[in-house]
């Protein structure tokens, strides 16, 4: 019975928010998120969100709270601060860029009216770095995760809260397009990222916990033990892509960042505590 009961909700969910369906509001999906999350984990603070598969998976989260009592993100924050400080050649650096500070990671994605699209904190850093004369960083790993990690780490604690603002509907198209994407089953074995992470989320994929989308984006960069070193939230999506056999798309492109706007949205009243760790 209990499982037909959870089918009937992602169902229920599924029909309303993905495409097809009776147009919804961005708050009314979020609350059917959170209703459906509330339902499926009822023991789970909604703040426990944040944590990820370790919110439902009390086996994982003890090797994860051993891991943070020696973080391996620290040194890559410490890069990124020396980053922040460091001026670029013309004597300017990301100060001049980011005057109030650091932490920043909380302004991000939101939508950029002048240009007209979804600017994340990645995007926006390299927008900095080439205003300057600087080349570019790459987008999946490397520099960038270092400068990402610092910012990320200085706004712990600072509440997602993305807006859509209503007197620019590109802002909304861009929101359901990363919607659609989050619906939309691709690849060889035919997946979206709703198949994971709504339906099935909680269960097993051999030997890892699906997460819940809630709460999917508060933590990144993320140093995740199978890489060894700090990756972007854009090379996760890389990821999740080629896992189903799915051509991925450009990191830092208008898909994944879309995506990034919509699955943002979504965990709206969580807190940033990012850099994370995972397996």
């Amino acid at each position: 019975m209990k499982k037909l009961l959870n089918r009937v909700a992602v169902l229920a969910i599924a029909g309303t928010v993905s495409m097809g369906a009776q147009a919804t509001t961005p708050e009314e999906d979020r609350n059917a998120f959170n209703k459906l999350y509330k339902w499926r984990f009822s023991g789970v603070p909604m703040e426990e969100f944040v944590n990820g598969a370790y919110a439902i998976d009390p086996i994982g989260r003890e090797n994860w709270e051993a891991i943070e009592e020696f973080p391996p993100y620290e040194p890559f924050i410490d890069e990124g601060e020396v980053m922040w400080e460091t001026p670029f050649a013309n004597g300017k650096g990301y100060k001049d860029c980011f005057p109030d500070g650091p932490a920043i990671a909380g302004n991000y994605p939101h939508w950029d009216k002048e240009q007209g699209m979804v600017m994340t904190l990645p995007l926006a850093l390299n927008q900095c770095r080439e205003a300057n004369g600087e080349k570019p960083l790459k987008y999946k790993k490397g520099s960038i995760t270092n400068i990402v990690a610092y910012t990320a780490f200085q706004s712990r604690g600072q509440v997602t809260n993305v807006v859509i603002p209503d007197d620019d509907p590109r802002a909304l198209a861009a929101y359901e397009n990363g919607r659609k994407f989050y619906f939309t089953r691709r690849g060889q074995l035919n997946f979206s990222c709703s198949t994971c992470h709504l339906q099935n989320t909680g269960m097993k994929v051999r030997t890892e916990i699906l997460s819940p989308t809630l709460g999917q984006t508060t933590h990144w960069p993320t140093y995740r033990s199978k890489w060894g070193t700090v990756g972007t939230l854009h090379r996760r999506f890389t990821g999740c892509n080629k896992n189903i056999r799915a051509k991925p798309f450009k990191a830092q492109g208008e898909q994944y960042r879309n995506l990034e706007y919509f699955l943002t949205y979504m965990s709206n009243g969580l807190e940033l505590n990012g850099p994370g760790a995972r397996k």
